[in-house]
C-alpha cells in the first residue's frame, strides 16, 4: 500500500491507495483507478525533480519518493505503508519492491 500525500500552502491531502494502476495521457499521469474512490491527476509538466528517501527514525524507517517542483518545493510524497509487521519487523519483500523501484529509477533525479 502506497500513502500519497499532496502539499501546497494551505492543504495536505492524504490518499491511500492499493491500486497498482499508474498510467499517463499526454502530459497527465494517472495513480490509480479514475472511477475509484481514490486517485489523483499530476501535470508531469510541474514536476521537475524527485528524491527517493530512506529516514531512519527510532526504531524503524520510513521509505518514499519525493516529487518536487521548479523551485524546488516538496509537492507530492508517496510513502511506502506497511513496511513492518505487527511485532515491528521489516517485511523483506516490501523492501525489495523500494529497493527495485529505487535501482530502476533513482538515477533519473530530474525530468
Amino acid at each position: 500500500m502506497i500513502s500519497l500525500i499532496v502539499i501546497n500552502k494551505a492543504v495536505v491531502n492524504e490518499i491511500k491507495s492499493t491500486s497498482q494502476s499508474i498510467r499517463q495521457k499526454e502530459k497527465w499521469i494517472t495513480i490509480g483507478e479514475n472511477d475509484g474512490p481514490a486517485h489523483m491527476h499530476i501535470d508531469s509538466e510541474l514536476i521537475k525533480s524527485y528524491k527517493f528517501i530512506k529516514e531512519e527514525k527510532t526504531n524503524h524507517a520510513s521509505y518514499s519518493i519525493r516529487f518536487y517542483d521548479e523551485n524546488g518545493k516538496r509537492v507530492l510524497s508517496a510513502f511506502f505503508t506497511k513496511m513492518y509487521n505487527e511485532n515491528k519487523t521489516l517485511n523483506l519483500e516490501s523492501e525489495e519492491i523500494y529497493n527495485k523501484i529505487n535501482h530502476k529509477f533513482g538515477s533519473k533525479l530530474e525530468f
